[in-house]
């Protein structure tokens, strides 16, 4: 996987999760949902990019 989206990929988790926490503190399920969202998505790429580094190998 490149280094730079890696790095993107880990950080828009890592924000999602911010975003998931800041929510829960505060009680606003909507910026909850959208933190969890950003997660999976964040994930999800991840996921897709070892994919193809595992088949150019």
């Amino acid at each position: 996987m490149g280094a730079g989206k890696k790095v993107k990929n880990a950080a828009k988790t890592t924000k999602g999760k911010v975003k998931e926490t800041t929510g829960k503190a505060v009680g606003n399920e909507s910026l909850e949902a959208k933190g969890r969202g950003e997660q999976a998505l964040g994930d999800a790429k991840q996921a897709l990019q070892k994919g193809k580094d595992a088949l150019k190998h």
